[in-house]
């Protein structure tokens, strides 16, 4: 007990820590907190711009060193940079103990990862590194190209995690999809590499010189222990090591730039209906059907097949739609490449001859620019024969059953009007503006909020235990003063008192937060007194303790007694309510 009360007395003690105040953008950083002298009541996790910060565990250390005891708490966060500049981690206060104690602020300093110069990458002491390349150098506005991306790993890296970019600096290029080829391995100075290689969508959306990258991507390596030696028997058949112990090394790594220059399309011979379509394309134009009656829809279905930015074609017009009335077309693209750059786009347009003279569909052209020969094309599609009949009236129907020598009527195509239509209905209020319909539409929104409260009241009782603890003293409470009326009526002492020694134990133990059964009178001098309770409320919880004490012996008589203690209770019990938790 004293080297627990030596222990608590001494002052306590708040630092905090980063693991390491430089780090590249990629990589993450471990803030510690520790608490020496006790166990902190509540710790903030700090917020700064920029930067992730999350709780990671929670470590307690006690020790006896020399007769002394010591107790230490440690938390730890991890903290991921979201961007390249310098972080001010700012200083935090938290409660120990009833006191205040704060630590000092920190800094952290996030650089952008450099590209390894070729001399260290043929001397092999790069664990990993990253190279980026574009197909071509020169290239056009509106071209589509995969760049190349390549990450080395060294031969003792034995796994690794999914790289994740931080960074994918592209000036001029719209950045698309990217995909992971199959690995292979390479031998670069006197190390092999294991390389990932992916491809990267890109588009050209301007002129002139365009840079891209650098990208920065973050790895976390599994590499031998440090003293661990390289060659063994397991490495001659190019297998790692599976006894020898190894070590967790997060990286972060950068690429170079690639520089090209994007031309743009030529002004001269432009065909007509240009809609900026950069690629190799093919078209296909069908419809049908082709033998209708003026006013009949015909669906025509345009194909436009190929390679490029497939997804932002546009439909190509037909020359005229003279003695048409058209609808706007709908489109569907299915892509087959895996950067989404090859595959078809189908555009589904109705439209409805309305002159039985239209003899064909008008001709369709698509125009395209194609860099590989950097030339303009010209895809035609001839007219489209159609044979459009007059539309004629509908002849009369034959009804069956009819004599020879019965007039017949012939149907007129549009009806008389009638003069007298009838009675006509009176024509109420709107619902809107009747309160009866009103408040019905008003019983589902009443009864979802109803739902509603009723659930989050559901989940605050589930979710807090000690809320379901005072409502359920509240209600025995409530009852156990109704008990303690009616046998002070029957003048009842013993069932009197021990209903009342229950009731102070059930109310003192929601109040302290412990164990009905484990409270006695000392739990009014203990802990009720150290939580701030009026000394007049302490008096009386001492006196009903002591009534119940010398019930055993010397028994009350009369029923104005036993009611005056009952009405004691029933204040105390309103009074220990009313005090904070």
């Amino acid at each position: 007990m004293v080297l627990w009360l030596a222990a608590w007395a001494r002052a306590a003690t708040f630092t905090a820590s980063l693991d390491q105040s430089n780090i590249s953008l990629g990589q993450t950083a471990t803030l510690s907190l520790s608490f020496e002298g006790g166990s902190p009541a509540n710790v903030p996790t700090p917020g700064v711009p920029g930067l992730d910060i999350t709780r990671t565990g929670e470590s307690q250390n006690l020790s006896l060193i020399n007769g002394e005891m010591t107790s230490s708490v440690t938390i730890t966060y991890s903290v991921t940079p979201r961007r390249v500049g310098s972080f001010a981690i700012p200083a935090l206060t938290v409660d120990i103990d009833g006191h205040q104690v704060s630590s000092q602020p920190l800094s952290l300093t996030v650089v952008q990862p450099n590209a390894p110069t070729a001399s260290a990458i043929q001397s092999g002491s790069q664990i990993a590194f990253m190279t980026l390349a574009l197909p071509a150098q020169k290239i056009y506005v509106g071209q589509t190209l995969a760049a190349q991306l390549k990450i080395y790993l060294r031969d003792d890296v034995q796994n690794f995690s999914q790289p994740n970019f931080s960074a994918m600096t592209a000036d001029g290029f719209n950045v698309g999809k990217g995909v992971y080829g199959a690995r292979y391995r390479t031998q670069i100075g006197s190390r092999v590499y294991t390389v990932l290689p992916a491809a990267i969508g890109l588009t050209v959306n301007r002129a002139g010189p365009l840079t891209l990258g650098p990208f920065t991507a973050a790895l976390t390596l599994v590499l031998p222990s440090p003293g661990q030696q390289q060659d063994s028997f397991f490495q001659q058949f190019g297998m790692a090591n599976p006894f020898a112990p190894v070590r967790q090394e997060q990286i972060s790594i950068a690429s170079g730039q690639a520089h090209a220059d994007a031309l743009p399309l030529p002004a001269d011979n432009v065909p007509a209906g240009f809609t900026g379509a950069v690629g190799s394309y093919t078209m296909t134009v069908t419809a049908g059907p082709t033998n209708v009656t003026a006013g009949d829809p015909v669906t025509v279905h345009l194909q436009i097949a190929g390679s490029g930015a497939i997804a932002s074609l546009q439909p190509p017009a037909p020359s005229a739609w003279t003695g048409f009335k058209t609808f706007a077309p709908t489109a569907r693209t299915e892509t087959t490449g895996q950067l989404g750059f090859q595959g078809t786009k189908t555009f589904e347009q109705i439209v409805t001859p309305q002159d039985p003279n239209v003899r064909a569909l008008p001709e369709f052209s698509f125009s395209f620019f194609d860099p590989g020969d950097g030339r303009y094309h010209v895809l035609a599609q001839p007219p489209i024969p159609l044979v459009v009949h007059a539309a004629g009236a509908a002849p009369a129907p034959t009804l069956a059953g009819v004599q020879p020598s019965q007039k017949s009527q012939t149907a007129g195509d549009i009806l008389p009007i009638r003069e007298n239509p009838g009675v006509l209905a009176q024509i109420g209020p709107p619902l809107l503006s009747r309160p009866l319909f009103l408040a019905a539409q008003s019983l589902p929104v009443l009864a979802f909020l109803g739902a509603l409260l009723w659930r989050r009241r559901a989940d605050s009782l589930a979710n807090n235990p000690r809320l379901r603890r005072r409502l359920r003293v509240q209600a025995l409470v409530e009852n156990g003063i109704a008990d303690l009326k009616r046998l002070a009526a029957e003048n009842n002492p013993d069932q009197f008192f021990a209903a009342l020694f229950r009731l102070l134990q059930e109310t003192l133990g929601e109040r302290l937060d412990c164990p009905a059964a484990s409270v006695t009178e000392e739990a009014v001098d203990g802990q009720l007194a150290r939580s701030g309770a009026p000394e007049a409320l302490l008096d009386e919880l001492r006196g009903l303790f002591q009534l119940c004490n010398q019930a055993r012996y010397a028994p009350v008589r009369g029923v104005a007694e036993l009611h005056s203690v009952a009405a004691k209770f029933e204040t105390v019990a309103r009074q220990l309510r009313e005090l904070p938790s």
